[in-house]
């Protein structure tokens, strides 16, 4: 008789054991983890502001990649580092622009643009666009098992060049924070000249009349 009461007793205190882990369970799965997802998301794509008049550039750095500063001549890399991983990191140079143009050449852009096929590089993407006011262009490709978005803008004084990469860290989230940051750049210097005005060609339309019977 004692036996089985004690055979009872450890079944009931393992129905409640496990019972009470599928609570716990189901509680982190519903609850706490997509609010510590969407926080770790927050944190991560959080904007701050980073300046460098030697570069002649200003600009927002998500969190997620913001961590040791270090500069070297011509440039900047950002990096948050992390424990046995390859951390995020940003890469900016800048250079004087030759050429005094506030456009990259229809050559540059073309060989950009076909760069991923005639090289075969992974998941290569290319994009021309403008990054406030100015001629940007932007390049995703896989390189050294890892993303990386190169990101080049032009002024008519300054040739920047941005490389940010997500390094062992969750890729897609990441690469979003390397994307919002690259967007806020602003270079220093003239901005270019405004577009000319669309030529509106005037029609004169003929009305034709039928004839009188």
């Amino acid at each position: 008789m004692k036996m089985e009461s004690r055979i009872q007793l450890a079944v009931g205190l393992l129905i409640v054991v496990l019972g009470g882990g599928i609570l716990a369970g189901e509680y982190f799965l519903v609850k706490w983890y997509p609010r510590h997802q969407q926080q770790v998301q927050e944190d991560t794509l959080k904007l701050l502001p980073y300046r460098n008049d030697s570069l002649g550039i200003e600009m927002q750095v998500a969190a997620g990649l913001y961590g040791k500063v270090e500069d070297f001549p011509g440039g900047v890399r950002i990096t948050r580092p992390k424990f046995w991983s390859i951390p995020p990191a940003l890469t900016i140079t800048s250079q004087p622009n030759p050429d005094g143009t506030f456009e990259f050449s229809p050559q540059l852009l073309a060989t950009w643009q076909t760069q991923g096929t005639y090289e075969d590089i992974p998941r290569y993407h290319f994009e021309h666009t403008k990054i406030n006011k100015r001629d940007a262009v932007l390049i995703w490709q896989y390189k050294e098992r890892a993303m990386l978005l190169t990101v080049r803008v032009i002024s008519a004084d300054r040739l920047i060049e941005l490389h940010c990469t997500p390094g062992r860290e969750d890729e897609a989230l990441f690469m979003q924070a390397c994307e919002a940051s690259v967007h806020t750049l602003k270079v220093a210097g003239p901005e270019p000249p405004a577009p000319p005005p669309p030529i509106l060609e005037l029609t004169t339309s003929v009305k034709r009349l039928k004839p009188a019977r």
